[in-house]
């Protein structure tokens, strides 16, 4: 006598006949560049490769008016599960006009270069609900951000931690981080500088394809290496975008406004003596 099969065997529930089982189209998204000016943990697939074109704006300084674009072209490796870095070229456009302390200006040269080393500690996943990775990032800028001839040497530290509140739906991340620079204009003598900030995003996946969110930052900056001597600080506020258009193509935007801020020995309810009143960032990476 034939046996009747039932449709659940050992608690698992088979699909009835014309059933058709359809993936979650909400797969895992890489979180690097989601929140815009904040990164995320995510360092990509090991062996990935890719190229990158990262736009950079800045505009509105006190006193007169000033706008610069920077345009870097950035190749990225990752070699292990753990570690990636990133080797760029930067070129940098400017228009000064009347800002107290800097010449006036206007015209585009070839800026400097800069590497970015990026080490995952904490992977996000099954075993761990955050990402922590840590960054450096030394540079070498051949002009300053008024375009007139400088040698700088600077280093970006930053640690980074983030999380998925709704898992692939929702994220969010904080960054902090910490930049000494050394610089000298011809004919000067070297001098420290150095800024400090914090960051916080939220993004959400709208569609598979589409997550969008928004994040604060706070920056200060001090003369010296440390925090010797206070010279400003600003608060950023702005929207982020972020399209995967497929498994190789993305697109990431941010734009930020400084919506509080104080210079020192100003009175002055913004700081654009040491920050710009705007900040746009474009990002277009192709893999292979």
């Amino acid at each position: 006598m034939a046996q009747t099969v039932n449709s659940v065997t050992s608690g698992v529930t088979l699909p009835s006949l014309g059933q058709v089982t359809t993936p979650d189209p909400y797969h895992e998204l890489e979180t690097k560049y989601i929140f815009g000016f904040t990164e995320g943990a995510d360092i990509g697939a090991e062996g990935e490769k890719s190229i990158e074109f990262e736009t950079t704006t800045a505009s509105g300084l006190r006193g007169g008016t000033y706008a610069a674009l920077e345009q870097e072209v950035e190749f990225e490796s990752v070699p292990t599960q753990n570690f990636g870095y990133e080797l760029s070229a930067h070129g940098l456009g400017f228009s000064v006009n009347d800002v107290p302390g800097m010449p006036d200006a206007h015209g585009a040269n070839f800026s400097g270069l800069s590497a970015e080393f990026r080490y995952l500690v904490i992977g996000r996943g099954p075993g761990s609900p955050v990402g922590v990775t840590i960054v450096a990032e030394p540079e070498w800028a051949r002009i300053d951000d008024g375009g007139q001839p400088i040698t700088d040497f600077n280093m970006t530290f930053r640690g980074i931690l983030d999380t998925e509140l709704i898992p692939n739906r929702l994220y969010a991340a904080t960054n902090i981080f910490y930049t000494p620079d050394y610089a000298r204009s011809p004919g000067e003598s070297w001098e420290w500088s150095a800024e400090y900030g914090v960051s916080a995003a939220l993004a959400y996946r709208f569609t598979p394809k589409l997550t969008m969110g928004a994040e604060i930052e706070y920056d200060t900056a001090y003369d010296g290496a440390g925090i010797q001597s206070f010279q400003g600080q600003a608060l950023y506020l702005g929207p982020t975008l972020h399209i995967q258009f497929n498994g190789h193509v993305m697109l990431a935007a941010a734009w930020s406004t400084e919506i509080a801020g104080h210079a020192s020995g100003e009175n002055f309810g913004l700081d654009l003596t040491n920050f710009p009143h705007q900040q746009g960032n474009l990002k277009f990476e192709v893999e292979f």
